[in-house]
């Protein structure tokens, strides 16, 4: 879950938030999600003027491991968001 920055008085032990915009664009995370198709997933993004940070690109760690096809994205707050398909699972 991510948010908006600012202080949270209906919930007064909740530290107060802060997003990468609020402070300079500075980022210490990013989401990964897994999608079934993520050029339908990229396309659409893109439609929605969604801001592309990395074009989709096939990440291949090796044949013992995974391949993944991905983009990142940023929502309007400036957190990085991943988008990801699984290409290849070691074994199968």
């Amino acid at each position: 879950m991510v948010g908006q920055s600012g202080d949270r008085p209906r919930r007064p032990k909740v530290p107060r938030g802060a997003s990468p915009r609020s402070i300079g664009g500075a980022n210490t995370q990013s989401l990964m999600l897994f999608v079934d198709n993520v050029d339908e997933h990229y396309t659409r993004a893109r439609a929605a003027s969604a801001t592309v940070v990395e074009e989709p690109a096939i990440h291949d760690y090796g044949a013992d491991h995974w391949a993944d096809r991905s983009y990142g994205a940023l929502d309007p707050e400036g957190h990085l968001w991943w988008f990801t398909e699984r290409v290849r699972n070691p074994g199968e």
